[in-house]
């Protein structure tokens, strides 16, 4: 082996070394980007995270739509589905209803489950509006309604977003939060409920609370 080729041989050996053997680095934003996305992935997992049962709920004081004052107490004894929305909602609530309706009726006449529809528009639905809107349901959906002042802090229990939209007149929008809620016999939060599937499916998830 001639001097040269060794020289030339132990040169490049030297700068293998040197440079980490060839193996390509990341540039920092590269890297940041790499934590980045590692951290927004966290966050995104954490907010997807149910709420715990203490945090929903509570107790309330409304008008039904049968003229009579009901409590959370007249729901004790037996688990209740709770689903905010509104007569005049275009879609959302009445299909919602008519699933919760399917539900029951899968259940049965005798089973003891109810459900509570509460109005986020008790400005129009009042309890006679209710009842004429809940005559196509199931009738163990218990509508309820009252003044502001006794609504909102419920609103607040179930943590649901209500708002009306911005248009002007009577024909208003309320945006709303479209959740299913089960509650157990005591009153206390289970989980949402998927009133979507088919109702013998959702009947016998249901059936297990009784």
């Amino acid at each position: 082996m001639s001097k040269s080729y060794a020289s030339k041989s132990s040169a490049r050996s030297r700068k293998g070394r040197a440079d980490g053997g060839n193996i390509p680095k990341l540039p920092l934003f590269a890297i940041g980007g790499v934590f980045l996305a590692a951290f927004a992935a966290l966050v995104v997992f954490t907010s997807m995270k149910p709420p715990p049962a203490s945090a929903i709920g509570g107790p309330f004081q409304l008008v039904a739509h049968n003229g009579q004052t009901v409590t959370e107490k007249d729901f004790l004894g037996r688990p209740f589905l709770v689903f905010f929305g509104y007569t005049h909602c275009p879609d959302i609530c009445h299909t919602t209803l008519f699933e919760i309706s399917e539900i029951l009726r899968a259940l049965g006449p005798k089973a003891n489950v109810g459900a509570l529809f509460v109005t986020v528009d008790p400005e129009r639905d009042t309890p006679p509006v209710l009842k004429e809107y809940l005559s196509n349901f199931d009738p163990r959906i218990v509508g309820v309604s009252g003044e502001r002042a006794q609504l909102d802090p419920m609103l607040k229990e179930y943590r649901i977003y209500a708002k009306k939209a911005a248009e002007s007149g009577e024909d208003y929008a309320v945006d709303h939060t479209t959740v299913v809620y089960l509650m157990d016999k005591n009153g206390r939060f289970v989980s949402s409920f998927n009133v979507g599937r088919k109702p013998a499916d959702a009947a016998r998830d249901l059936e297990r609370y009784l």
